[in-house]
Parts: structure tokens; C-alpha cells; sequence
């Protein structure tokens, strides 16, 4: 495939449409053309967005419709006569089969009312999520657009996945784009860092093996960022060694 050719599949790559000789050889190239490192950043920060913009939330009318509702159900109508005697005796199974039925409806009035809070309560979540998700692409796709904005790219430690740092010296701020790092594993998480001529400063933490992440914090003066694996929550100091580290040169 000609370097031609791999200034093509920056879309692709981003989708996670290539198959993996593909991606692995457009990762190589990937290190070494600053111009399709931020194609790929700009792709991942518009992809984020659109998943943002599809999430369905739940109606917000839905937990009050149905627990208004729920005080006014009636098992049946109440009885203004007494009821007809069967000349046959009933069984056991007859007389028992109202408070059955009661007892069904009871339940299942109840689990519609449980059904309804949890549905509002992960709707909730979901909004937070998608607001917090939209804020962020927002600050990215803001940062991409700077002037002075500048792009360092590397591969991860084995050479599995890419990281592409984002930075403007007029914003004063940074920004990570990661695709395809593998999965830190479980209670483990990737924290960035501030490169503070040597001082590891803390910079957030990365949601996933993919995505993108606004730096906590301003440059001041650091000369790059490091990745590390941390454990879920994060470190006041790295605990492992970097599994990437790019330079603001």
C-alpha cells in the first residue's frame, strides 16, 4: 500500500474499519504524519459527538404517569348485592381464585411502579452522561480549532493503539485523543500526566481505550504528557511506568 493510499483510511481508521494488517500498518504511518494524526483526532471528536446526539432518554413524564396512576386502581367494582350461590359447592381452587387474581394484580401494579423508578433513574444517568459527553467534545472540537493548535502522535507501549496529544499555547490547555489502546483491565484505569520537566502532575483520567479527554489543569509550562495504568480512581503519583509519553516539541 503506498503513503498515498494511507492518507486515505483516516476514516476508516477512526470507525475501526480497517482490518488489523491494515490498521497495524496505518498505525506506523500514523506515528509519522502529524496531518493524519489530527484528521484522526477531528474524526474521534465528531464521532463521540454524533454518538452523544443519538442517545434516547426515557420520557420525563413517565414514573410521575404511572405512580399517579397507581392509587386509583381497583381489583374489581365493589359489590352492591350479594353475590349469586352456585348450586354446585365450590372447591378449594374456586374460592381461592380472586384473591389470586388480587394478589397477581398487586404484584404487578407494583413491579410496573419499581419498573417505572428504575427507567427514570437510568434516564437520568444517561442525560448526565450525555451532557458531560457533549461538554467535553465541545471543549475538544474548541481546542482543534485554535490557531495555534498543535499535534504530537505516538504508539502505546508494544505498539497496540495510538494517543495524539492536542495543545494550544494562547488557550493554555490540552487535550488527548486515544484509539485502539487496549483495555487497562479490570479496577485499572489510564491516567494522564502533565510532563513537568520530570514531575508526573495530574491531568485526568481516560474513560475508555478510545475517546477523547480535555487535560485537567493549564500547561504551565510542561514540556509533554505521560500515560500511565492506575488504579480505578486514579493516583496522586504514577505507580507504573508510562505506557506512552509525547513532548510539546
Amino acid at each position: 500500500m503506498t503513503v498515498a493510499d494511507l492518507h486515505t483510511l483516516t476514516g476508516a481508521y477512526a470507525t475501526h474499519a480497517l482490518e488489523p494488517a491494515e490498521s497495524a500498518e496505518f498505525e506506523r504511518h500514523l506515528a509519522g504524519c502529524p496531518a493524519c494524526a489530527l484528521e484522526v483526532a477531528e474524526f474521534a471528536a465528531t464521532l463521540a459527538r454524533l454518538a452523544a446526539a443519538d442517545s434516547v432518554v426515557a420520557p420525563e413524564a413517565l414514573k410521575a404517569r404511572v405512580l399517579a396512576a397507581l392509587p386509583t386502581l381497583r381489583q374489581e367494582a365493589p359489590r352492591t348485592a350479594p353475590p349469586a350461590v352456585d348450586a354446585r359447592r365450590p372447591g378449594p381452587l374456586r374460592r381461592g381464585l380472586p384473591r389470586l387474581a388480587l394478589a397477581a394484580c398487586l404484584a404487578l401494579a407494583v413491579g410496573a411502579g419499581g419498573v417505572a423508578v428504575q427507567q427514570h433513574q437510568e434516564a437520568d444517568r444517561a442525560r448526565a452522561r450525555a451532557t458531560a459527553l457533549q461538554q467535553a467534545q465541545d471543549q475538544v472540537a474548541g481546542l482543534l480549532a485554535a490557531p495555534d493548535a498543535r499535534t504530537a502522535t505516538g504508539a502505546a507501549a508494544g505498539g497496540a493503539g495510538v494517543g495524539t496529544v492536542v495543545w494550544s499555547p494562547s488557550r493554555d490547555r490540552a487535550a488527548f485523543l486515544a484509539s485502539g489502546m487496549p483495555a487497562p483491565g479490570a479496577g485499572s484505569t489510564y491516567q494522564l500526566w502533565f510532563n513537568d520537566s520530570g514531575t508526573m502532575r495530574p491531568a485526568g483520567l481516560l474513560p475508555g481505550s478510545d475517546g477523547a479527554l480535555l487535560l485537567s489543569g493549564p500547561l504551565d509550562g510542561a514540556s509533554g504528557i505521560g500515560v500511565t495504568v492506575e488504579p480505578a480512581g486514579g493516583s496522586a503519583h504514577p505507580s507504573s511506568a508510562p505506557v506512552m509519553l509525547l513532548s510539546f516539541g
